[in-house]
Parts: structure tokens; sequence; C-alpha cells
């Protein structure tokens, strides 16, 4: 990692919804941490340092440095509550972690390159990203701030498959680890969109062929022309019948 969060705490013994309550009040989080061989401990952090450090896309997959006093621990944030409204943190989770021992963290993808790319470049074609983070397993020393998947080479129709991410030396994806072939999923798709939503040659000939779909009779349509025709060829030899009887009258 190229940066060091460092997280001042204090330990807190008082505890409970009033507790809480007036940590905020006076700019403090309550929080907890757990995790290795030893018992979750109540502390807290200041609000702002760590409503900014959160603002920031790689505090949340980075070693964080926990400043319990002279203690140092090094942790993960596990758990960010906010208030559902204001620009508030409520509660934080962070987990200890341990050099020897593997992390799962779910971290952003970066897609590179897109605009270059010949479906980035051609005209109705829309390039989507159907996830934008994924949870890998590392090593707190291998635990990468992102994953980068470059896009130049992306073609119109073509999709980008999970398997296909490019991972750093030590890292690994469980899902396609421990799981089957089946848990592979595409994270990029590229698709036509119709003429009417946009630009394009596939646009406009699906369009095409709709307008000519729309031009060909239907078996129904055909059955009631020729119902129409019959009815104007009787009222025609209807019509030429009254008139030979006018002309015996006539005679």
């Amino acid at each position: 990692m190229s940066k060091t969060y460092k997280i001042p705490a204090e330990t807190r013994t008082d505890v409970g919804k009033g507790a809480s309550r007036r940590l905020r009040r006076a700019g403090r989080l309550p929080a907890v941490v757990y995790g290795g061989d030893r018992e979750p401990v109540s502390i807290t952090v200041d609000h702002d340092i760590l409503l900014h450090s959160a603002e920031e896309e790689a505090f949340h997959a980075s070693i964080l440095e926990l400043n319990l006093g002279k203690k140092k621990q090094k942790v993960v944030l596990r758990d960010l509550q906010r208030h559902p409204f204001k620009p508030l943190l409520t509660h934080a989770d962070f987990l200890r972690v341990s050099e020897k021992e593997t992390l799962r963290m779910s971290v952003p993808i970066h897609f590179v390159n897109e605009e270059e790319s010949p479906a980035g470049k051609k005209a109705g074609v829309v390039v989507s990203h159907q996830v934008v983070e994924v949870e890998i397993e590392a090593l707190p020393a291998d635990l990468p701030e992102y994953l980068e998947v470059d896009l130049a080479n992306l073609e119109p129709g073509e999709s980008v498959m999970l398997s296909q991410i490019p991972l750093p030396k030590g890292v690994k994806i469980p899902t396609l680890e421990y799981g089957d072939e089946n848990d592979d999923y595409a994270i990029v798709t590229t698709i036509f969109i119709r003429a009417g939503q946009g630009t394009g040659e596939k646009a406009a000939e699906a369009d095409a062929a709709m307008g000519e779909a729309a031009e060909v009779e239907t078996v129904g349509e055909a059955e009631e022309a020729e119902a129409v025709e019959g009815e104007e060829g009787d009222a025609a030899e209807a019509g030429e019948a009254g008139e030979e009887v006018e002309e015996k009258k006539e005679d």
C-alpha cells in the first residue's frame, strides 16, 4: 500500500445508546475492534478524521493502523454505519489482522482505456460495467487497493468475464478458486442500442428489419381483406340485378 492510514482511538467502558449519543455530540464515534485471539474491545475514534478518510476509495481496502494510546494494531474496516440522511457516521467495526492469515476483502475494479477501445469508439454501442467491485483473498502484505481491467481491445459484442481479471501475485478470487465453472460471470458487456435510442449500423438494421416485418400481411389481415372484397362484390352484383329489373319494367 502506498499510503498508511493512522486512526487515533481511545478505549471506552461506558456503553449503551445513551453513552453513544453523548459521544457523538462530543464529536466522537463509537466503534469496536475484534478478531484474532483477543476479546472485542469497545473504542471511540474522532468522527471527522474517520469521515474524511472514508471518502477515499483506498481506505476501504487498506490495512489501517489503529493507535490505542501507545499500542498499535493493524486492522481493516469491516463495517461503517451512516446516518440515514445526514452526512454523519454512527458506528464502525474494525477487524484485527495477522500478517500470516489471509483476508477476504471487497476491492474496487478500475476499468481503463474504455474510450480508446473499438467498442468505445463504435457508434450505437454501449459498454456496461456489470460489477464495480469484487471479493478477493490475500495476505495483508499482498492486499491491493484495487484491480485494474484494461478494455483497450474490447470489441463490439464482446464481454469480459470475472476470470479474465488480471490478479497480482498472491491474490485469489474465492468465487473462482473454490467454486465451479458456473460461478464465472460477465463483469463488462457491450450491447447495441436501437436507432431510436442512438445511432449505429446494427441499430439501423434492426429498425429496418422491424419496419419490413410491419409491412408483411398477417393471416388475420388477409382474411379481413377478403371479407371486405366479398362484401363489395355482393353489393356490386345486387346493384346490377336491380338495374336489370328496372330495364324489364320499362320494356
